[in-house]
């Protein structure tokens, strides 16, 4: 029963770990290794492996082992199908500098530091040094989400960090198998022979499970439903094959399966690519929760000194020697290159490589090497000091090199009617970053006359929302004449924004009785108010309504606003001190309150409450109105640019 409760509070504590890294903005594998050294406190993983094997130490890890290295293949396989080849038009010279040149360097500068650090002979630091070659794509991923920075240093690290840990996991191998087992020095032509088959093998096999796996597909002799446990399966068969013929092989096999996917042209691969996130999030924090709880505190208080030595060795002389002596002649500027010396947190595959070696040294008892029962430890200090450094560092880092975006409160909308431009000039005059998209080139064109960011583009075209220059951007509002096309524009946005930051206009057929109804969850969070769909608001703009931006003060609140305007008026947005931008929803409707800038769609003609002279010329304003004006539209002014407006963009 004490093992059935173990099993169960590893994922409980896998996610609570990450929701609260989320919720407080710390790296989340810092806080998976501190739950699992804690839960380490009060059973040990190792006890229950014992127990289960009747005593048998060498059959716990021999059971350990294949668990963590099929979840190690499940991530690798996520990670390779987040690498999209067009990339490397901006990072390839780069990236390939740094998996290569930058690898080589890094295992000479960690093996040198481990040994005069750590006092390690020559052969463990080699290991070491081997397995601390990998970063961390388990931890750069969302650190990069976090700092935002620009988009060519964005693509370098996440294509580092992914295709260095196959490279550094067969690195260890070769160290361990060459110089640890053989007890000599190695000969080239042994290591080359054995680079080179493994590398064989991994690219054979990956390729060729991507070119079967892509014609079972597009010829639907796999169901829907399938699709996602169909690559799973054969992602984890393939591993497990290909490291059967070569040792660390499967690394390099499913990331290369990944890359094929996510690269051809025949089928969608999102749905997929959704099933191994939720996979890959799971499995991390198990992961993380158990290897963390196989550490013992005791074991790192006694590396003492040393151990933090090691770390700010790593992090201030290895890394940035390696980068940039790897990067010289590269494009990447200084700047870029200092942020890329920066930010190398180890991860999942460092901490699984280390503790699959040390397992495979306690079984052998003829090894007898001094310190190699510290091979673990050291590798998690390692990750708890790297994760934590730059964790801490890598955003003041990006904004002193002004490499990273200040702001994530920028707009992506999809339409560009007048009524949304409109909308989008005020949010363009206070500062956010806004990008309008549609197919209709002529509302483009007005629009970039406008001095509005704009791309006539299809948002639909997944191409499309790849090349986009979100930087700045948070959110999406899709306000389209057309109820579907919003909704479809937002779940093909799911993967780049978070659900609470998708918006779209109400449908008009939201309550509609039977089948002709559109049903609530197709939708994201409803804007605006209820009826407010996009024929209301296009109507209102018509008949002369326009866009007014008003700063809200302790002389004049919100209740003066609608003494002045009525409750006609429609509140889309606030602008608050900070620069953040509050938007006004249905589910949340937003309370404007003095220090607020709100952005409203108001009527031409205000309540007769006093405040109509005041207005009476809209191109000067009384300067002691708190309030920013643009001349407003007759009319007769509102239906000519309707009629130039007259092609509805449906398809955007």
């Amino acid at each position: 029963m004490e093992f059935l409760l173990y099993l169960a509070l590893v994922p409980a504590l896998g996610v609570s770990a990450q929701w609260l890294a989320w919720r407080t903005g710390f790296p989340s594998i810092l806080v998976l290794l501190l739950f699992g050294v804690m839960l380490g406190l009060f059973v040990q993983p190792d006890a229950f492996l014992a127990e289960l094997t009747h005593g048998d130490q060498t059959a716990g890890s021999d059971l350990l082992f294949p668990l963590v290295a099929l979840s190690v293949a499940v991530i690798m396989f996520e990670g390779g199908l987040s690498l999209k080849i067009g990339e490397l038009t901006e990072s390839g010279s780069a990236s390939l500098r740094l998996v290569t040149v930058g690898a080589l360097l890094s295992f000479v500068g960690n093996s040198v530091a481990a040994h005069y650090i750590l006092d390690f002979g020559w052969q463990l630091s080699a290991l070491l040094g081997a397995i601390l070659v990998v970063t961390g794509p388990t931890v750069i991923g969302p650190l990069l989400r976090q700092v935002r920075p620009s988009r060519r240093v964005a693509s370098t690290l996440k294509w580092e960090g992914i295709v260095i840990d196959p490279i550094g996991a067969v690195l260890a191998v070769l160290v361990y198998e060459e110089v640890l087992l053989q007890h000599s020095r190695p000969e080239f032509t042994s290591v080359l022979m054995s680079l080179t088959w493994t590398a064989i093998v991994g690219l054979a096999l990956g390729c060729s499970g991507g070119a079967l796996l892509t014609q079972a597909l597009r010829r639907f002799w796999v169901p829907d439903h399938l699709h996602g446990v169909t690559a799973l399966s054969l992602a984890l068969l393939l591993f497990a094959i290909s490291d059967r013929l070569a040792h660390e092989s499967g690394l390099i096999t499913v990331t290369v399966l990944g890359i094929w996917l996510t690269n051809q042209k025949h089928f969608d691969v999102e749905h997929i690519i959704e099933l191994k996130e939720n996979l890959r999030t799971l499995l991390i924090g198990c992961l993380f929760i158990v290897l963390g709880s196989r550490v013992n505190l005791a074991d790192i208080g006694a590396i003492g000194l040393p151990g933090i030595g090691l770390v700010l060795a790593l992090v201030f002389v290895v890394r940035p020697l390696s980068v940039y002596l790897s990067l010289l002649g590269s494009p990447l500027n200084y700047r870029e290159q200092t942020f890329i010396a920066g930010l190398a947190p180890r991860g999942i595959v460092a901490a699984a490589v280390s503790s699959v070696f040390a397992l495979g040294m306690e079984s052998r008892t003829d090894l007898n090497i001094p310190g190699s029962d510290q091979l673990a430890t050291v590798t998690f200090l390692v990750i708890i000091g790297t994760v934590a450094v730059y964790g801490m560092a890598a955003g003041p880092l990006a904004k002193f090199l002004r490499l990273a975006d200040e702001t994530s409160h920028g707009v992506l909308i999809a339409g560009a009617d007048a009524w949304v431009r409109d909308f989008a000039l005020e949010l363009r005059n206070g500062n956010v970053p806004i990008l309008l998209v549609d197919t209709n080139f002529n509302k483009i064109s007005k629009a970039r006359m406008e001095g509005i960011r704009a791309e006539c583009v299809n948002i639909l075209n997944e191409h499309v929302r790849d090349e986009l220059d979100l930087a700045g951007i948070g959110r999406f509002l899709a306000m389209t004449p057309n109820d579907e096309v919003n909704s479809l524009a937002l779940r093909e946005c799911k993967i780049r924004f978070d659900s609470s930051q998708l918006y779209q206009l109400t449908f008009k057929t939201k309550h509609m009785s039977g089948r002709r109804g559109l049903t609530k969850n197709l939708m994201g969070r409803e804007l605006f108010g209820e009826g407010l769909t996009y024929t209301r608001l296009s109507e209102m703009h018509a008949a002369g309504a326009s866009m007014k931006s008003t700063n809200l003060t302790a002389n004049y609140t919100y209740e003066d606003f609608l003494d002045k305007y009525g409750d006609e008026a429609v509140v889309m947005c606030a602008l608050n001190p900070d620069r953040s931008l509050t938007i006004n929803t249905i589910d949340s409707p937003l309370i404007p309150k003095a220090g607020q800038t709100i952005i409203a769609m108001v009527s031409v003609t205000p309540v007769p409450d006093g405040h109509a002279v005041r207005d009476a010329d809209p191109t000067h304003p009384d300067p002691t109105h708190p309030e920013k004006t643009h001349p407003e539209k007759t009319p007769s002014d509102a239906s000519t640019s309707n009629a130039s407006d007259s092609e509805a963009s449906t398809n955007v």
